[in-house]
């Protein structure tokens, strides 16, 4: 007989997370000296950032015949910027602010899978670069409404798109443009845009914006379950923005008592999320859970510069959770491990958007496929572990420790909380 794998915190040199093993927090010197090459790279890509056009958000007046059309509602926390090339800025708004806004993106002649086109002048050229064609105000909650029916289809499903860390509103209006184009999803897709100033080094006021913006988030989600008109909620969330989606979802099931049924899937890309405040969230979501897709890799030097930020924890998109997927796949959470995936992006940080397999896989996903079956080759290719979106007999071992997974230990932790009542595991209640 296998024995149970010691849990984590059972090792005075290791620290408990969400049931993962981390290594010890090294010397403070040791870790500056690891980390000075991976904030080299980190500034080198901020000053490549920072010579681009930012005046873009000048609606063109004429599109090429030949390009496509995204059309996005957009909700913001940001404050309004006096420019209108501009639109909002990174310092933080009073309340929410709605616009409608449509992207013309080139012909797929003229441009790559999971590349934004960004324009190198003003106005762009709509045949080869990214074009903000129309700009409205959705001033109030019945436009809002009203925006939701104008854009349904039959499945009646929205996107809600959840941006990272250093996002200018013009950044994050063109990305989600180029995931909605790329995936080939027809889900109405709204974008939430919160207030960071877009520069690599005020990272630590971006993590207060996004914590001003907790309650706004839940609102837009709230309202979008509430709608006649919207049948299913997918919430797609990179980097930073990651913690921001698990908050605001604990938050909404905390003010409703549970999170809504039309909320039905979750997709982490990359998630910025300190590894034991993602296990209190994901308790305190409760029973009654969306499924989760995570998108992880170990080769991501943006969240290695993050861990180094928060204290030498490791964050959740920057794990390697595979080892852990046979528990995770009975909590009804998925994981794609995209570290051998190739991009463009030097930190490694963008792959679920940058990348064409996992821009269609994601794209399959939203289409309401399972990650299983016809895409196994593909999910093999990228290192996805096969985990079902389904079972809830399981989800109150997330305060279990998940290093226990040999066979003989999952099955007496599952008769053990077989029950919808909570449990005490190692002196910790489940739910």
């Amino acid at each position: 007989m296998t024995a149970p794998i010691s849990p984590p915190w059972a090792n005075p040199q290791v620290q408990p997370g969400l049931g993962f093993a981390q290594p010890a927090v090294p010397k403070r010197r040791g870790h500056v000296r690891q980390f000075v090459p991976v904030l080299l790279v980190v500034s080198l890509v901020a000053s490549g950032c920072a010579s681009r056009v930012q005046d873009v958000l000048r609606p063109l007046a004429v599109a090429a015949t030949d390009t496509s059309r995204v059309t996005m509602l957009v909700a913001t926390t940001r404050k309004p910027s006096q420019d209108p090339g501009k639109l909002f800025s990174g310092d933080r708004g009073t309340a929410i602010s709605l616009n409608s806004v449509s992207v013309s993106i080139p012909p797929d002649r003229s441009r790559k899978i999971g590349e934004v086109q960004w324009p190198s002048r003003m106005p762009p050229n709509s045949e080869k670069e990214f074009a903000v064609t129309e700009v409205a105000s959705v001033p109030s909650e019945r436009q809002a409404l009203d925006w939701f029916r104008r854009n349904r289809h039959s499945k009646r499903q929205v996107l809600i798109f959840v941006h990272g860390f250093n996002n200018t509103y013009a950044d994050a209006v063109f990305r989600f443009a180029q995931i909605v184009h790329d995936s080939g999803t027809d889900a109405a897709p709204i974008l939430f845009t919160w207030p960071s100033r877009g520069r690599v080094f005020d990272y630590l006021y971006d993590k207060e914006s996004a914590n001003y913006s907790r309650r706004a988030l839940e609102d837009l989600i709230l309202q979008a379950a509430k709608s006649p008109d919207v049948d299913d909620v997918t919430i797609l969330a990179h980097s930073m923005g990651g913690w921001l989606a698990a908050e605001a979802l604990r938050g909404v099931a905390m003010r409703e008592k549970s999170i809504p049924s039309k909320v039905r899937n979750v997709i982490l890309a990359s998630p910025d999320i300190d590894i034991d405040v993602f296990r209190r969230q994901f308790t305190e979501m409760g029973p009654r859970r969306p499924h989760f897709a995570i998108l992880t890799s170990t080769r991501d030097k943006a969240l290695e510069v993050s861990g180094w930020l928060s204290g030498g924890v490791n964050r959740v998109g920057g794990t390697d959770l595979r080892p852990y997927a046979p528990l995770l796949e009975e909590l009804g959470v998925s994981v794609i491990d995209t570290s051998g995936i190739a991009t463009s992006d030097p930190l490694g940080h963008n792959a679920f958007a940058g990348s064409p397999e996992i821009v269609r896989l994601l794209g399959r996903r939203l289409a309401g496929q399972s990650l299983q079956g016809g895409e196994a080759n593909v999910a093999e290719r990228i290192g996805m572990t096969a985990a079902n979106f389904a079972g809830s007999a399981a989800r109150v071992a997330v305060a279990a420790p998940v290093a226990v997974i040999s066979p003989e230990a999952r099955e007496v932790l599952k008769r053990e909380l077989s029950s919808d009542d909570g449990k005490m595991v190692d002196g910790q209640i489940s739910y």
